[in-house]
């Protein structure tokens, strides 16, 4: 049996439970003083406070009096693409928006030029060299969407490279497929046909492989419409794909409402969401993942976060890490933008990007706390305190990261 003991943690600072947190318990975290955890094959075993047990045969860390917390989860990423965007940054300087570029032959159709023209090996390669960077910022747990294949072969050979990757790399990796992205060059004539190929051979062939946990659809105006995103999410339901949603990123069309009606577990962006959008996830139960380097890079407004919690929607927060509308896998700034631009609390973000984070991606019962039964996912910081991880801009704080008991 491997041991870990993580001793003299000067503050360990988590959320509780297996569930989402909304409202005033989204803030409502633990903080233990003078703490200690073990961790036991790779699952916490005890946690307490006070002089550490001598364990016998276990690994003992010094926490040097510093903040301990969850790994962190990112939520929501765009993991698998070829090629890179930066030829798109000169446009958005001279004021073409996200929609014109795309319809200009960039955004996500050129990454779907170039994601089809690697070969699995360079997209695993990629891939891995993110998710390092992502496991030194202190993530531990991810989210990993298709998306930018939009054709079966394609999309096929993105999930297929991120199970390769949950089952090689440490950090552990959700699939979600997204072939409803955006229909694809080849059937912008003919977009009915695009939506039949992805519900009826796309998913078919996703289930057969056991190859993804979600569908995720574009909803969004130029992509996807309302009753179009129903169509594929509902489809994805009949394989067992449970439904997530990109809503109101750039125009509010009904996507949050879409999300609230159909159950989905979460509803991404959410930039420009109405009242009426936030009313009906908060009755549908839904998470608000919201991304908030997105806004920055894109210059947009920032989602109406406060809004949410007030509202009773549990928020958790991601990267949305891509190559086009955001280029950051730093979850650490997100938390910063947390709360310099959400106005959350730092115990409200702490849970956004942890337990609410892993409820989103339906892994909250293995992670996103430091709790007995859980996964001995940690992240020591070089920090005294979580103010101080929130406080601090453009630095990464995390100084030590354990990933099922065992250091990164």
């Amino acid at each position: 049996m491997s041991k870990l003991l993580l001793t003299n943690i000067g503050m360990l600072a988590t959320p509780q439970g297996s569930a989402a947190k909304k409202g005033p318990e989204q803030g409502a975290i633990q903080i233990l003083k003078d703490a200690w955890v073990l961790v036991e094959d790779g699952v916490i075993a005890q946690v307490g406070t006070g002089a550490a047990p001598a364990v016998a045969d276990a690994k003992v860390v010094d926490a040097g009096g510093n903040l301990v917390t969850p790994g962190l989860v990112d939520a929501h990423t765009h993991l698998i693409f070829g090629g890179w965007r930066q030829n798109e940054l000169g446009m958005k300087l001279h004021g073409k928006t996200y929609l014109e570029i795309q319809n200009a032959g960039g955004g996500i159709q050129s990454t779907t030029n170039a994601t089809r023209k690697a070969s699995a090996e360079e997209l695993t390669e990629k891939a891995a060299k993110a998710l390092d960077e992502m496991m030194g910022f202190g993530v531990t747990t991810c989210e990993a969407k298709s998306g930018y294949g939009l054709a079966t072969e394609h999309e096929l050979k993105a999930l297929q490279v991120i199970k390769n990757l949950n089952d090689r790399h440490p950090m552990d990796i959700v699939p979600t497929f997204m072939g409803a992205h955006l229909v694809p060059a080849e059937y912008k004539q003919n977009r009915e046909e695009y939506i039949r190929l992805v519900c009826e051979e796309m998913m078919p062939a996703v289930k057969e492989q056991g190859i993804a946990k979600f569908c995720d659809v574009f909803c969004e105006a130029d992509t996807f419409t309302v009753e179009e995103s129903r169509q594929v999410l509902e489809a994805g339901l009949k394989y067992g794909l449970r439904p997530k949603i990109h809503a109101d990123e750039i125009e509010a069309i009904g996507g949050s409402q879409l999300a609230g009606e159909i159950g989905a577990i979460s509803a991404e962006h959410l930039i420009v969401c109405p009242p009426e959008g936030i009313e009906s996830m908060a009755k549908g139960g839904v998470i608000a993942c919201l991304l908030p380097a997105t806004s920055f890079n894109l210059g947009a407004v920032f989602a109406p976060a406060r809004d949410m919690v007030n509202a009773g929607v549990p928020v958790a927060m991601a990267t949305d890490f891509n190559p086009g509308s955001c280029p950051c896998l730093n979850l650490q700034f997100v938390i910063n933008l947390g709360c310099l631009k959400y106005k959350l609390t730092p115990e409200e973000v702490l849970t956004a990007v942890t337990l609410n984070a892993a409820a989103a991606i339906d892994m909250a019962d293995k992670v996103g706390s430091v709790e007995v039964g859980k996964q001995g996912d940690l992240v020591i910081w070089d920090a005294p305190d979580l103010d101080y991880i929130c406080y601090r801009v453009g630095s990464n704080l995390a100084k030590t990261v354990i990933k099922r008991g065992e250091l990164i």
